[in-house]
């Protein structure tokens, strides 16, 4: 283990993804799981608090801290093994998404969570925030893919917890039947993830992806309810993700894939889907047709068959986010910005959401934002840039306007990025006292010291 309090080292791990910078006291770096425990008992003999963090891709500030020891894990990324015929990884928790998927290609397989840096987000932090991703349309977000996790305790204990298997339980409450499922988004908060036993699945025999444009956002949001609704009843194609660009957003995929789309086309919805062993063209007619129905510009849709055209339209969705960091960055001088929203409402409710976005955005005198991501699980990214200190007020009240309805129509104020530091006040707009004083004695009851990743989600 190797512990520094060189101020240029504790600078270089004080920033994430968040916008936000926070210097560390020291930083810790673990090459397995003998330094974690090592770590936690100095912080036991200490006081001093401990914050995991892997890549520190983060959107919330939860793998950075001013407090104590920042606690790096990005050097603990071995894949210990993989039993291809169960289909079940075990890794260590800084291994990268996109390294685990490489190894697991050859045997043609996947880990199916995917987060927009899933080449530098590692296993560790998809846990910490139960991280998704586009094709959580279709597979879920990562807590249904983690079968077991080897946990370093505040108390310095190891132990591991892992899926009963049963299917039915009726010792004690619910919440403890399965308590592997404590860690699954807890932030680092109750314990640190050391090795962690994965499900996977088969990679698809003949990926397809389409980008569909539209005139008009409320017909690429028509597509997209039909689209799910196809995937839940089993009626016709089912895509493994559907994702919407706003007219900002469709300009800047355009921009990055170098071909633009023009002035007519204001909205897009991308989508992959596996034809199979059938015809492609049967696949790509079914979309055709319903894309035909919901007002699309049949014209202008691009298809992309094949590793590298779709790993083409990958970095063309991706250019989204990371022009707006980009932007986001040229503001901290000014004390601003990017600040990313994480809402999810129902699917079929998403446009009526937006609606709520717009008019919060005009009463507050908050910028519009570039929306963009999940819409087929009805869960959009609005990024907003505050250019000052002044504006970033003005987009935080006009936020958590939109929050406050959001959660009326029963949404989320977060749906895959975490609480963190950043989004833990919206916490109270979601859960009652009592259910957040059930999370207080939980985390009492396992860090009755606070010493685990202080100021992430309480």
């Amino acid at each position: 283990m190797v512990l520094s309090s060189d101020p240029d080292v504790r600078l270089a791990f004080s920033r994430d993804a968040s916008g936000l910078q926070m210097l560390p006291d020291s930083v810790a770096r673990a090459a397995d799981a003998a330094d974690v425990v090592e770590v936690i008992q100095n912080a036991i003999a200490t006081g001093i608090p401990v914050t995991p963090a892997g890549s520190q891709t983060s959107m919330t500030a939860a793998s950075i801290t001013d407090q104590g020891t920042l606690l790096s894990l990005a050097g603990m990324k071995r894949v210990i093994d993989v039993d291809t015929e169960k289909r079940i990884a075990r890794v260590e928790p800084g291994l990268t998404i996109g390294a685990l998927n490489r190894v697991l290609s050859e045997s043609g397989l996947q880990f199916a969570p995917d987060p927009t840096s899933e080449h530098d987000a590692t296993i560790g932090g998809a846990i910490a925030c139960n991280a998704s991703g586009a094709r959580s349309l279709r597979y879920g977000a990562t807590r249904r893919h983690v079968r077991g996790v080897s946990v370093v305790h505040a108390d310095a204990d190891v132990a591991y917890y892992s899926r009963t298997g049963i299917e039915k339980n009726t010792v004690g409450y619910a919440f403890a039947q399965d308590p592997i499922d404590w860690f699954i988004g807890s932030e680092g908060t109750l314990g640190i993830v050391v090795e962690a036993e994965l499900s996977l699945v088969a990679l698809p025999a003949s990926p397809i992806g389409l980008a569909i444009p539209f005139a008009s956002d409320e017909s690429a949001l028509g597509f997209v309810v039909a689209a799910r609704r196809q995937l839940d009843e089993r009626t016709g194609r089912e895509a493994r993700c559907l994702e919407y660009f706003d007219r900002e957003a469709v300009a800047m995929a355009g921009a990055a894939s170098g071909r633009p789309w023009s002035d007519n086309e204001v909205a897009l919805v991308y989508l992959e889907d596996d034809a199979g062993e059938g015809s492609l063209d049967a696949a790509l007619d079914a979309w055709l047709e319903l894309g035909e129905r919901h007002g699309a510009v049949t014209e202008s849709i691009r298809v992309f068959d094949g590793a590298q055209p779709l790993r083409d339209a990958r970095v063309m969705r991706h250019a989204v986010p990371a022009g707006m960091n980009e932007r986001g960055d040229s503001f901290r001088p000014q004390g601003g910005r990017k600040v990313s929203t994480d809402w999810a409402v129902p699917y079929q409710r998403l446009g009526e959401a937006l609606a709520f976005s717009r008019e919060a955005n005009a009463l507050h005198g908050a910028p519009d934002p570039v929306t963009y991501g999940h819409a087929g699980n009805g869960h959009p990214h609005q990024n907003f840039l505050a250019e000052n200190k002044e504006m970033l007020g003005r987009i935080y009240a006009a936020v958590e306007d939109t929050l406050r309805r959001i959660v009326g129509i029963g949404g989320t104020v977060s749906a895959e990025h975490g609480l963190g530091k950043l989004k833990r006040d919206w916490l109270t707009l979601q859960l009652r006292p009592r259910e957040i004083a059930a999370m207080r004695a939980l985390k009492h009851s396992l860090d009755p010291k606070g010493l685990l990743a202080p100021g992430n989600i309480l």
